[in-house]
């Protein structure tokens, strides 16, 4: 459980709250010695100051009206101000079922008494009742209290939380939507069709005339065969030193069907894209290989974004993905992971991920900066609580369980995935227990003053 810190002052608020008055925890050496005790009653009634607090909010209190060195008035606090007052004014009384134990002092002080009494400064002892001072740590709240401090409630219960991992990337080609074109043989373009960078080609659309001696050789040869009768095997031969070359189905057919020799090859599209690069220029001579075109489809394109080293246990492949392009701030893309890369970046420590994402409207271009949202949460509901519930020191994790009349029980308990407000509880806490939302950094203050109080007890002896 978290310590809270708390000056003298607040510590003297909290157990004057419960005597039903105020005394100043700390006042200035400018304060007026002679303390007057204004009762939560004599307040209420009538609006008067219970104290005075430093104007800027400091931990500095008095009984009396007073300045500040330069001179500004310090702050009347009420009784309803103060969220440390009870509702009633006078002394609760004991329930018909529960006996008195013994009185403590109201300062915290190891004073002791099996019968009501004041201490030096007139204030009552405070009562203490059977099963108050358990060993358990819980502390109990009067119904007063409770509705000033704004203690609510919430049942621990089984949900699917939405963890995300937020990573900036940039939007990059799929490599196996890209192809080049280029020939196999020693040939001439003879003409290249009205086709340019950034034009829109179809799967099997003229890009150029071709001219070649090895393929114009080889489409004779194919002739010759078909027009003579040298059996199927020949043909086969004749027909495949064609497709070596790479001359497309389409050419093959029509020389098959018109057997004539044409003076020069259409060179087609191998695919739906668009051009990023053209290098054919009409008469140009090329060689085997040589890019003449390359062309790219980009409906659908590739995510790489850098994940930090510590959420990289957390990626895992299918998991979905919504891409925000900051060039079209109103419009989110769904993707899923479809690579986590092997290696990791030394210098900036993230891993990079590749996510697939289509993009059919082809909005999305090459080089364009986005901001990831992997969701990694898992989609099979785990037993959670508000985050607002955990009290977290850093190494240890605790929830107050609401036992019912006010009682209230710290529990150590074991986290695991947080998101969309809440935490998953592995141990500590089982379904349907109802644990504290709010106002907890009170009731941890007032679990730990009973602590404190405790070991007075121990060491000045309790009766």
């Amino acid at each position: 459980m978290s310590s809270a810190v708390f000056t003298s002052a607040t510590v003297a608020a909290l157990i004057a709250a419960a005597a039903g008055g105020f005394i100043a925890g700390r006042a200035h050496p400018q304060a007026e010695t002679s303390l007057a005790v204004v009762t939560q009653a004599a307040a209420q009634s009538d609006g008067t100051p219970v104290y005075y607090q430093d104007p800027d909010g400091k931990p500095s209190y008095s009984l009396t009206p007073m300045k500040t060195p330069d001179g500004r008035d310090y702050r009347g606090v009420p009784a309803d101000a103060d969220i440390s007052f009870e509702e009633a004014s006078a002394p609760e009384a004991a329930p018909a079922d529960r006996k008195i134990k013994y009185y403590r002092n109201p300062m915290g002080l190891p004073d002791f008494s099996p019968t009501p009494k004041k201490d030096s400064m007139g204030m009552d002892y405070l009562p203490v009742y059977e099963g108050e001072d358990s060993d358990d740590g819980s502390i109990k709240l009067s119904a007063g209290k409770i509705q000033r401090t704004g203690v609510k409630s919430e049942a621990a219960a089984p949900r699917v939380i939405r963890t995300i991992i937020r990573a900036p990337g940039t939007i990059q080609l799929d490599e196996r939507r890209a192809s080049i074109v280029s020939l196999r043989f020693e040939g001439f373009v003879d003409l290249v069709e009205n086709v340019t960078t950034g034009d829109h080609v179809h799967k099997g659309q003229a890009l150029m005339q071709v001219y070649g001696p090895s393929l114009s050789a080889a489409a004779a040869e194919y002739l010759s065969v078909l027009n003579g009768s040298l059996g199927s095997q020949a043909l086969k031969g004749a027909r495949r030193r064609l497709e070596n070359l790479n001359v497309p189905e389409k050419v093959i057919g029509e020389i098959e069907r018109t057997r004539e020799l044409p003076p020069s090859v259409p060179w087609l599209a191998p695919q739906d894209g668009e051009i990023i690069e053209r290098a054919a220029v009409n008469g140009m001579r090329a060689g085997p290989g040589d890019v003449l075109f390359r062309i790219v489809d980009h409906r659908v394109v590739w995510v790489l974004v850098d994940v930090a080293e510590r959420d990289l246990d957390r990626i895992a492949i299918g998991q979905t993905v919504d891409v925000h392009p900051r060039a079209f701030a109103h419009r989110t893309f769904s993707g899923k992971v479809a690579l986590i890369y092997p290696h990791l970046n030394a210098q900036t420590r993230t891993g990079r991920v590749r996510i697939e994402l289509p993009n059919p409207d082809e909005l999305l271009r090459p080089e364009m900066y986005v901001d990831a949202e992997i969701n990694t949460g898992s989609s099979e509901p785990v037993l959670a609580v508000p985050d607002s519930s955990i009290l977290d020191t850093g190494s240890r994790q605790a929830v107050f369980v609401d036992k019912g009349d006010g009682r209230l029980e710290p529990r150590d308990v074991k986290l695991g995935q947080r998101g969309d407000g809440y935490v998953e509880i592995r141990e500590g806490v089982t379904v349907g227990e109802p644990v504290v939302v709010s106002a907890n950094f009170l009731i941890d203050a007032e679990s730990n003053l009973k602590a404190a109080l405790k070991g007075f007890s121990q060491a000045g002896g309790q009766p």
